[in-house]
């Protein structure tokens, strides 16, 4: 039975209390002393005595109350503790300022194979310096790697100090490399998920979203074409989201932003010591921290002929060495890589590796040109100028139908990049909420829109524009082949818009 005394906070109350419960010589297996309230757990009390022992607590000066109450605080609290420790998926475990383990959770008994209280860090990890680094260092210590039981985690360590902010021991969380990656893929991920983050309703558009969810569930290598700014990485990201693969991480790396060194040790981690200047204890690299999810390469046609080398040897059989490592590792990553380069071209000049090629292009995507996108050019330009205008933190502004022929146009070589950043420079140059043509920085077309007085809607602006810009050029180029290259774009598409406006009369 478990009691609740509690009193008011006078000078030698709390050892009447104690002394009368120990006249009792009741068999106490916890006491908490609170003040101004005392806990006692007493599994032999009978109601006969407690109600004797109630009568004999409300004689003494100052004691308030007595009841019974389900559990004593501090049981409350250890039981919330051990509830938390389990629920943490990632080990953890506690230590005196000497290194010796004090509690340790379920996961990190479950990886050692034992319980682990009482031991020396020393006997649990296989690096010997570990223990006498973080006792040297208060327990602040940069990430790093450790071994144990020949698994490679990462250990963060973080100080304990008590109410005098003397160091009382540590904290010590260890991650499996890609539970790291899981974190980074979360920080690196701010836009909507899957195919919602593509956004358009062009036919060509339907056509990659359509071939994209066939391939996303499809885990084999996928090579992501198209010219620069289309998206490519929002393709990726968004073939990661409808994998069976989703739930792990999404890690990307841009072939043509670093040297080779550089882009080796990012994507293969090196060994401790493996060069000057590296992390003591070594460093995974996104192959290891993406391991059961997703690594997209992209520019690998900027791959140098070295990496080219060791990533068709991962491909292979999935393993591969650290820089400066001896030891062979194995993971499980899906490569998706993406180009706007000719690969094929660059097979036949030799500066590509044939075998390679036919490893990374096992499934295919190609993302069209902006140009080729047809009334998505303006649903983009309208939802940059929202999230431009929320950037800046200016009020909302939105373009001018005058806008419309200057923008649909455009050749747009830089694409959607290049559309985000005209419409960016112009939301914040412009004074006015109405944003005219002669904000973009984009030359303006001689060809006017084909309307009758007001604008009645976006869609009846947009085919003015194109019947007269296509009734103008068609005498020039007389076919919808001649056309289609005149104006960089399908000649699917061109014919079906010269039907639509009846090009050329008669």
């Amino acid at each position: 039975m478990r009691i609740h005394v509690s009193f008011i906070d006078r000078v030698g109350i709390t050892q009447e209390v104690l002394a009368l419960l120990g006249g009792r010589n009741l068999n106490l297996d916890a006491v908490e002393m609170i003040p101004p309230n005392v806990y006692i757990d007493a599994p032999t009390l009978s109601p006969q005595v407690l109600e004797e022992l109630r009568d004999a607590l409300l004689q003494i000066n100052g004691v308030q109350s007595m009841h019974v109450v389900d559990i004593l605080p501090g049981q409350r609290r250890r039981l919330q503790l051990d509830a938390l420790l389990a629920a943490m998926t990632d080990p953890v475990l506690a230590v005196d300022d000497s290194g010796h383990v004090l509690l340790a959770n379920p996961a990190l008994t479950a990886l050692c194979g034992h319980e682990a209280a009482g031991e020396p860090l020393t006997a649990l990890f296989d690096d010997e310096g570990l223990q006498q680094a973080l006792i040297d260092h208060g327990f602040r210590l940069p990430m790093r790697e450790v071994s144990l039981k020949g698994q490679a985690l990462l250990l963060d360590a973080m100080p304990i100090t008590d109410d005098t902010a003397h160091l009382a021991g540590g904290l010590l969380t260890l991650y499996l490399p890609n539970r790291i990656g899981e974190r980074l893929s979360a920080l690196h991920h701010d836009h909507a998920e899957g195919f919602d983050s593509l956004l358009g309703d062009s036919q060509p558009v339907r056509n990659l979203k359509a071939r994209a969810q066939r391939i996303a569930t499809l885990d084999a290598p996928l090579l992501i074409r198209g010219e620069t700014g289309t998206g490519k990485e929002l393709v990726a990201r968004a073939c990661h989201a409808l994998s069976p693969r989703s739930n792990a991480p999404f890690l990307a790396l841009n072939c043509a932003a670093l040297p080779e060194n550089l882009a080796e040790s990012e994507l293969f981690g090196y060994a401790p010591g493996a060069f000057t200047g590296a992390q003591r204890g070594g460093k995974p690299g996104l192959l290891e921290l993406a391991h059961q999810g997703t690594v997209f390469l992209d520019e690998i046609g900027e791959m140098s002929p070295y990496l080219q080398a060791k990533l068709l040897r991962f491909l292979s059989d999935g393993s591969f060495r650290r820089v400066g490592g001896d030891r062979e590792m194995k993971v499980d990553v899906r490569i998706l890589s993406a180009t706007h380069r000719d690969l094929e071209l660059m097979v036949s000049q030799g500066s590509f590796r044939e075998d390679l090629f036919y490893r990374l292009n096992v499934l295919t995507l190609e993302v069209p040109p902006l140009r080729e996108r047809g009334h998505d050019i303006l649903v983009l330009a309208r939802h940059f100028m929202q999230q431009a205008c929320a950037q800046i933190q200016r009020p909302i502004c939105r373009l001018t139908p005058g806008t419309y022929p200057a923008l649909l146009s455009n050749p747009w070589p830089g694409n959607v990049r290049q559309l985000q950043n005209v419409i960016f420079r112009a939301a914040a140059v412009c004074d006015s909420p109405l944003v005219d043509v002669g904000d973009l920085d984009i030359a303006s077309t001689s060809v006017a829109p084909q309307t009758d007085g007001e604008v009645r809607s976006l869609e009846e602006a947009v085919d003015g524009f194109e019947k007269g810009l296509l009734e103008k050029l068609y005498s020039s180029y007389p076919s919808s082949r001649q056309l289609a290259a005149r104006l960089l774009t399908s000649h699917t598409a061109i014919a079906k818009r010269l039907r639509k406006y009846g090009i050329p009369k008669g």
